[in-house]
């Protein structure tokens, strides 16, 4: 809620009605109506969510349906992020769902992507494309995750503070400022905690910039500039099931005696040219520096060492354009091109605990995505809304070996995998409120740069494994009136040439294609203002995720629960109660280690006032009100049996800030 530069005494917190949503697809300059579009769609407002500190991806994607986001405690890995399964053997950083922030990817070729470059402050909303309209986005596609923020409207100035146990403090200052063709914003941010756990310290500063200039009355130039520096990430490691239930708070051992740890370095400066006309060009370049410490020597002569030092640099283009069609009923094309390019220079040395030691990796891995794309949308009736995708995708991988000596083969070796996706939907309004929607589709996900590295005969690029390929049947309702927003979704996902570990040999994971997986499930998603100061949020994930031979698929909850109720004490107060429960996961393919499932109660307070033109907004929340003890994230498929990782244990956290405009 922005505020004039006009004297006010007071200001109410946001209505609770609901709106009718738009959803972005492929193309930010030309949204369309949720309601019409033939898939499974999310859109949140981020105030929605409980206030809190803004350091976990996890906090901006609660109770939205089919995504799990499990917070790992633990700042030296991400967000464990999975949607509707896709994503689940990852056991580092977010992969098979596309992530996005304002239109530009922050998954890179590969399909890998990483959260902790995100300013979690800038979001306003949040949106979650599921399904077979999904595949639209190429590689990696089970799903898509966007992150949206929005463009100043008044120049101010805003100071916020916040802090919890451990020593856990973050201070952001924003500056803005606004005339009749720009809008221009910076932000730094500064985090530091000792940890919930020892060993458990991080450090992050990140800085932000955003221009926007109206070159015309229609096209808009945007300008976006990162700089996120982590230099210190302990890293207290994940633990057996018997150690968790000893002592869930416990460190593992070997972290302290390698001294187990994290650097990391984002750089990133894209420029986007918008224009009402229904056209998009973004463009982007980046940088990041990884220097990883893992808690084992890493001195055998045929793995990777366990000191990893990666320099990453990544370039791409995304062009997309809307077209009408002149014709008697309404009928519009998307036509996209992707291009994108990632360069990884990585080494890998000893850990002579917590040392670098002698040299165990030399390598340059190179990875291209192109990609062209239509989407048409044709209003045949007033009430029906059909729409077809079309995608055709080409990547290559290669790897240059440099560390070819006795003992370690080479390793270098090239890939071309080249793949169509395709996607068909029809919606049908049946009533001012409700439209129905089916929707089906095929879409592919390749190996990562990582998962190729090496194959089974101990020499070059693992070229055997390709990608594997899902097919999704996708059936829904939707209902929107003025104090009631529903969605329900059921859907089948049959995927062929499933990725999954094959062997782990004397430090070297090599993966190979399995069978069919299938999923199959229902989601419930809702927001109800029951009256003018009470609201609930609710969603509800049932997923039923199996391999051919009847095993759960390892990192996916099969019941999730989420409900959120808000009261507006008055119009500047509001206190939200969430409960969240999700059911026991399997941490292996053998399901022979299960994590049990948990109940989470969180209680959140927040305010706003105004006075001229001063705004005032403290916050408060208590998260696991009840001091549950849970397991917060798993590690699929971990060989050394450290499956868990512990949930935070009950914790207050405080936060204010103090804004003035002009």
């Amino acid at each position: 809620m922005f505020v004039s530069g006009y004297l006010l005494p007071l200001i109410t917190l946001a209505s609770a009605s609901v709106t009718v949503d738009e959803v972005i697809v492929v193309n930010p300059a030309a949204p369309q109506s949720a309601q019409q579009t033939a898939a499974a769609t999310s859109n949140l407002e981020v105030t929605q969510q409980l206030s809190g500190m803004r350091v976990d991806a996890a906090e901006l994607l609660q109770g939205l349906a089919g995504v799990q986001a499990d917070s790992r405690g633990n700042y030296a890995q991400d967000s464990r992020i999975t949607l509707r399964g896709f994503g689940a053997r990852s056991t580092f950083g977010v992969r098979g769902v596309v992530l996005q922030l304002d239109g530009i990817p922050l998954s890179m070729p590969d399909g890998q992507a990483q959260t902790s470059s995100i300013l979690l402050d800038e979001p306003a909303n949040v949106q979650v494309l599921r399904g077979p309209l999904a595949t639209i986005y190429g590689n990696s596609a089970g799903g898509i995750i966007q992150w949206f923020s929005t463009r100043p409207e008044s120049s101010s100035v805003s100071l916020a503070a916040s802090g919890a146990a451990n020593n856990t403090q973050r201070q952001v200052v924003t500056g803005e400022w606004v005339n009749d063709t720009n809008a221009l914003k910076l932000v730094g941010a500064r985090f530091r905690t000792d940890g919930p756990r020892a060993h458990n310290k991080a450090e992050r500063d990140q800085y932000a910039l955003r221009w926007y200039h109206d070159l015309t009355d229609s096209i808009e130039l945007i300008v976006r500039a990162d700089d996120n520096n982590a230099p210190l990430l302990q890293d207290p490691g994940s633990l057996t099931p018997s150690a968790w239930q000893q002592d869930p708070q416990q460190t593992f051992a070997g972290a302290e005696r390698f001294n187990t740890r994290k650097r990391i370095h984002h750089q990133q400066l894209s420029v986007t040219l918008r224009s009402q006309a229904g056209w998009n060009v973004s463009t982007w370049r980046g940088w990041r520096s990884i220097e990883q410490y893992l808690p084992f020597p890493g001195d055998d002569i045929r793995g990777s060492g366990a000191v990893i030092d990666l320099r990453r640099d990544f370039t791409g283009l995304d062009a997309s354009y809307d077209h009408q069609w002149q014709l008697a009923q309404p009928v519009t094309t998307t036509l996209g091109l992707h291009v994108a390019e990632q360069n990884d220079r990585r080494f890998g040395y000893e850990n002579n605990f917590g040392e670098r030691g002698e040299l165990r990796r030399n390598e340059l891995g190179e990875v291209t995505q192109q990609g062209l794309y239509s989407l048409t949308r044709w209003q045949p009736q007033p009430e029906l809304t059909l729409q077809a995708g079309l995608r055709y995708s080409d990547m290559s991988f290669r790897v240059n070996d440099y560390f070819i000596v006795a003992g370690n083969p080479d390793d270098s070796g090239e890939q071309q995998q080249h793949a169509w996706s395709w996607n068909l939907g029809a919606s049908y309004q049946l009533s001012d409120q409700l439209d129905v929607f089916i929707a089906r589709g095929r879409g592919f996900e390749t190996a990562t740069l990582t998962e190729l590295a090496y194959s089974n005969n101990e020499t070059g690029l693992n070229t055997q494994l390709g990608p594997a390929f899902n097919q999704q049947w996708e059936l829904g309702l939707k209902w929107q009136s003025q104090s009631l927003r529903l969605q329900l979704t059921g859907f089948v996902i049959d995927t062929t040439d499933e990725i999954v570990v094959d062997q782990s040999i004397d430090g070297r994971t090599t993966y190979t294609n399995a069978g069919l997986t299938e999923r199959e499930g229902v989601e419930l998603e809702s927001y109800w203002a029951l009256t003018d100061a009470l609201s609930w949020r609710s969603a509800l994930t049932w997923l039923s995720a199996n391999y051919a031979n009847g095993a759960r698929l390892p990192g996916v909850a099969e019941r999730q629960l989420f409900n959120q109720w808000n009261w507006q004490l008055n119009p500047y107060q509001q206190i939200s109660l969430v409960t969240e429960y999700r059911g026991d996961i399997a941490a292996t393919d053998t399901n022979d280690v299960i994590a049990p499932s948990h109940t989470l109660w969180h209680l959140g307070w927040q305010a706003q006032w105004a006075w001229q033109q001063w705004q005032l907004e403290p916050w408060l929340k208590v998260h696991n009100l009840t001091n549950r003890t849970y397991v917060g994230s798993v590690v699929v498929n971990q060989g050394n049996g450290r499956a868990f990782e512990p949930g935070t244990e009950r914790e207050l956290q405080l936060g204010v800030s103090l804004t003035h405009r002009w």
